[in-house]
C-alpha cells in the first residue's frame, strides 16, 4: 500500500510514464529526416533528372505508410523540378527487426530482482513457484522498422504507357497526399 504522502509522487510518475509511452506510439509523420526525430524523408540528386529518395518510419509506422510516403516525396520532387512523371529505376523496402525482453515488473518488485515465478518441477521433486535462475521470466516483444528507398528518373510529357514503374507525379500527389499524416 502506498502512503498518502507518497501518492502524489506515484501519480506523477504514472502520468509521466503514460505521456512517454503515448509520445512513442505515434507513426512517423511526413517530413524531412533529422530535426531531432527518428524517420522521415531524405533525397540526393544523382543527375539532373535522377534522385535517390528514402523514407524511414519508426516502430509503429506500417510498411504501407512508409512506401506511400516514399512515392509522395518522389512525386513532390518531380513536380518541384519541373517534370511531369517519374519512374522507379530501383526500389527496395528494408525491414529492421529487433527483439526486446523485459522482466515481469510485478514479480520482480515483489520477490526481488533474482526471483521470478515459473511453476516448474524443481530438483527436490516438488513443484515450485520460484525459479532462482537469472532472467528466465521475460516477455519478448518484436519491433519492426521499415525504410523504403528508390532511385527515380524524371520525365516530361505523358508517362510511358505500359510501364508499371512509371507514375504521373500530380496523380500521386492527389491520390496519396491526403492519406499521409504530415509533420506540424
Amino acid at each position: 500500500m502506498v502512503s498518502p504522502r507518497k501518492t502524489p509522487v506515484v501519480l506523477g510518475l504514472a502520468a509521466l510514464a503514460a505521456l512517454t509511452v503515448s509520445a512513442c506510439a505515434t507513426p512517423t509523420t511526413y517530413g524531412p529526416a533529422g530535426e531531432g526525430r527518428y524517420g522521415g524523408y531524405a533525397e540526393q540528386r544523382l543527375e539532373t533528372d535522377r534522385f535517390r529518395v528514402t523514407f524511414a518510419g519508426n516502430s509503429v509506422t506500417s510498411r504501407e505508410q512508409v512506401e506511400m510516403s516514399l512515392l509522395l516525396r518522389a512525386a513532390e520532387l518531380t513536380v518541384a523540378s519541373g517534370y511531369d512523371w517519374f519512374a522507379t529505376a530501383e526500389r527496395a523496402t528494408d525491414r529492421d527487426t529487433r527483439f526486446f525482453g523485459t522482466r515481469d515488473p510485478w514479480y520482480g518488485d515483489r520477490y526481488g530482482p533474482f526471483w521470478s515465478p515459473a511453476w516448474r518441477f524443481s530438483r527436490s521433486g516438488a513443484w515450485s513457484p520460484f525459479d532462482r535462475r537469472w532472467g528466465n521470466d521475460f516477455d519478448v516483444r518484436q519491433v519492426d522498422r521499415y525504410e523504403a528507398s528508390a532511385e527515380i528518373v524524371m520525365g516530361r510529357g505523358t508517362k510511358p504507357a505500359g510501364d508499371p514503374n512509371a507514375f504521373d507525379a500530380r496523380e500521386v500527389i492527389a491520390n496519396v497526399g491526403p492519406r499521409i499524416a504530415r509533420a506540424n
